[in-house]
């Protein structure tokens, strides 16, 4: 890692490893039959515009120093995993408003800025626990998300192709443009807040806190508007600023879509504005390590329950030499239990040493169980155990309990069970959608919201912590 750094330095690990005798699936990515057609669709790339711009890669990164420093939080949201077959207008307006809702709440309630980013327009590939599966005595590749190969049981679905990139980047093209759109062509708007709540919320308890708190903030806004401060003198009421997020997995579509930034002459990757690796890529001398270290994106990192204080700080070192605040986030994902025995000591390390970082909660990761009917499922009463024992060991140990990283959607489903709709194992097959792991629905999501809000706002007052329980 202390070798010059160039956007194709992640390959002579890879060729290393390779060369060793490692499978190059080691490191989550496929083997491609025809490295002639992968090189065809890695030049094609590199030749089309950027997806995001080095601008507002900036501008996160500015955003996420407030939340470094304990003055703001990031709420980070969307699919497990984006599809082809899923690609729709309408779902991707119904997660964004969700995010938006989440947003005005956890703002309203704890008076708190907030940081939106969509886990949209690039999470397409995801990482497996093993290169293939079997079914019926047939074994094929697994399946790695849409942006390698396809899901159904099939060699030629299951063969990967890189044509997929071409798609996933005019996919996430598309939805970037209808983003900016909603972001700033008015349906972000403060004064639609009565709007954005999604016709099967509505009748709910959480609906009904929610329709209430509207209610103060169009009367705060009809004040505002007496006194001369309306959309068109104060930009914030009218639009807002929303991210984009997915995990660095495949490094060649990665490398193609990075960028030298003309006013800076810094490389920043174009393919989204905040970049995560994930707990089975974060080897401190891996290729994704390797990669991320030397683009100026607001980077992340998932922490799991095996992750040592000397790796921690160690990747610390790599991707954030420098320790500026909102370089560098980390993503705790470890289950309640685990997280309350491990994440102090790895609180503490940091603080010692003095690193500025942006903590973060995954409370959906170490929470997948399979239900007595053959549906993946996750509960939402350990989702909130996990959330509850994050803010409860950021207070305990003085540091700033700063973001939340979901699974969730817009769609009406029945993935997760709970929360106040009280989802049972029974009811997950109505509406179960997902092509990979369970995802919290507007419902759930709003239950949540309204619970972190509380959280947030008694650790900006110093109260003891309550309120983690739906209904509260």
């Amino acid at each position: 890692m202390s070798g010059k750094w160039t956007p194709e330095s992640w390959r002579s690990i890879v060729h290393s490893a390779v060369e060793a005798g490692w499978p190059f699936e080691t490191f989550q990515m496929p083997t491609y039959p025809d490295p002639q057609k992968l090189q065809a669709v890695e030049d094609s790339l590199r030749g089309l515009p950027p997806l995001v711009f080095a601008g507002e890669a900036r501008r996160l990164r500015s955003a996420l120093a407030e939340v470094a420093e304990g003055r703001a939080f990031m709420l980070q949201g969307g699919d497990c995993a984006e599809s082809f077959s899923e690609f729709r207008a309408d779902s991707i307006r119904d997660t964004f408003r969700v995010i938006l809702q989440m947003a005005i709440v956890l703002t309203f309630g704890a008076s708190c800025p907030v940081v939106k980013v969509g886990r949209m327009a690039g999470q397409f590939a995801k990482p497996r626990s093993a290169a293939t599966e079997m079914q019926d005595g047939q074994e094929l590749p697994s399946y790695r998300g849409d942006m390698i190969n396809g899901p159904d049981f099939t060699l030629q679905d299951r063969t990967p192709d890189p044509q997929r990139m071409m798609q996933v980047y005019n996919q996430s093209a598309a939805t970037l443009n209808l983003l900016r759109a909603f972001a700033e062509g008015g349906y972000a708007d403060l004064h639609k807040v009565h709007q954005w709540t999604l016709g099967f919320v509505n009748g709910s308890d959480q609906a009904a806190r929610y329709q209430e708190m509207a209610d103060r903030i169009q009367e705060a806004l009809c004040f505002m508007d007496a006194c001369g401060l309306t959309g068109e003198r104060v930009p914030q009421l009218r639009k807002t600023d929303f991210y984009t997020s997915h995990e660095a997995l495949l490094l060649p579509y990665e490398q193609a879509l990075t960028r030298v930034d003309s006013t800076t002459g810094d490389w920043y990757c174009c393919s989204a504005h905040l970049l995560w690796i994930g707990e089975r890529t974060r080897d401190p001398e891996g290729p994704h390590v390797e990669f991320l270290r030397g683009v100026q994106n607001p980077v992340a990192v998932k922490v799991g329950p095996g992750t040592t204080p000397d790796v921690l700080l160690r990747l610390c070192d790599i991707l954030n030499p420098a320790n500026e605040a909102g370089r560098l986030t980390l993503i705790t994902r470890m289950g309640a239990e685990a997280l309350g025995a491990r994440l102090p000591a790895l609180i503490r390390a940091v603080q010692r040493e003095g690193r500025k970082v942006v903590w973060s909660c995954d409370p959906m990761h170490a929470n997948t169980h399979k239900a007595a009917n053959g549906y993946k499922t996750r509960c939402f009463d350990r989702i909130l155990a996990e959330v509850r024992t994050f803010f409860a060991v950021h207070r305990a140990e003085g540091s700033h309990a700063g973001a939340l990283h979901l699974e969730l959607t817009g769609r009406d489903v029945t993935e997760c069970i709970g929360g106040s709709q009280a989802i049972t194992e029974a009811r997950l097959g109505d509406a179960y959608h997902t092509f990979c792991d369970p995802r919290l629905n507007a419902a759930q999501s709003l239950d949540l919201a309204f619970l972190v809000a509380q959280a947030l706002k008694e650790e900006r007052r110093g109260q003891p912590l309550s309120g983690f329980a739906v209904g509260a």
